[in-house]
């Protein structure tokens, strides 16, 4: 069975609900992302960071996989899907899917200040993060969100996936947030590139089959694409 490799980011999810991580005037939510995704911003105002991380938490509670993660999750018929994400919410997971690799950490997850490998699962029935939540050792839990300045430490696993791949596939991502962005160096040439976006993506690579639409109808072609 041939392995099919998807990096997904943030036009995976939108169709979803689930707010996009950086729009066109650099603000998340109505807050700098320095404020809300950097580690100096959860020193500054940690109760401002964990709030913002419960809003999103809430957020991601009240949505649903939609048809392009299903059809993800459907490709497993005829593959064998390898899930690389730079979504932090779990719509992959919802949708069944089996191999996910999460980039930037994982919403409902949490770890400490002292310890940012070791999580815990935060329980849906009580989503909220506040100041003074300790890990074991009393050290204070934070999301498990991988911030800007920190080190990406799935990257690695993801490689080793991209270059074992026998077709890879992008969604709804810009190409512009790095390391995610460079997978694409690791693709072996003879292997075919497939890019879903309603918007250019701009990439050196010239071997590529661009699917111009969004996620759900974009996998739904993708889908008829590889079948044949």
């Amino acid at each position: 069975m041939k392995r099919l490799v998807i990096l997904t980011g943030a036009g995976m999810s939108a169709e979803s609900g689930i707010s996009t991580f950086r729009d066109s005037n650099g603000l998340w939510e109505n807050h700098h992302v320095e404020d809300v995704a950097t580690p100096e911003g959860f020193e500054r105002n940690p109760t401002l960071v964990l709030n913002f991380y419960n809003d999103r938490r809430r957020e991601l509670l009240a949505t649903t996989p939609n048809e392009g993660h299903k059809g993800l999750k459907a490709l497993e018929n005829y593959f064998e899907v390898r899930i690389i994400t730079q979504n932090v919410d779990n719509l992959h997971e919802q949708a069944n899917s089996k191999n996910v690799i999460h980039l930037h950490g994982e919403l409902m997850k949490a770890c400490s200040v002292r310890d940012l490998n070791t999580t815990y699962a935060i329980d849906p029935k009580q989503p909220d993060q506040h100041l003074g939540d300790k890990d074991p050792f009393g050290q204070q839990l934070r999301p498990f969100i991988v911030w800007f300045g920190e080190a990406v430490p799935m990257i690695e696993p993801a490689i080793k996936w991209v270059k074992e791949c026998d077709i890879f596939v992008i969604i709804g991502t810009s190409l512009n947030v790095y390391p995610a962005a460079a997978l694409i160096n690791y693709v072996c040439k003879e292997q075919p590139i497939f890019i879903i976006d309603p918007k250019p993506v701009a990439t050196e690579r010239k071997d590529i089959h661009f699917i111009h639409c969004g996620a759900s109808e974009g996998v739904k072609k993708l889908i008829q694409m590889l079948k044949k």
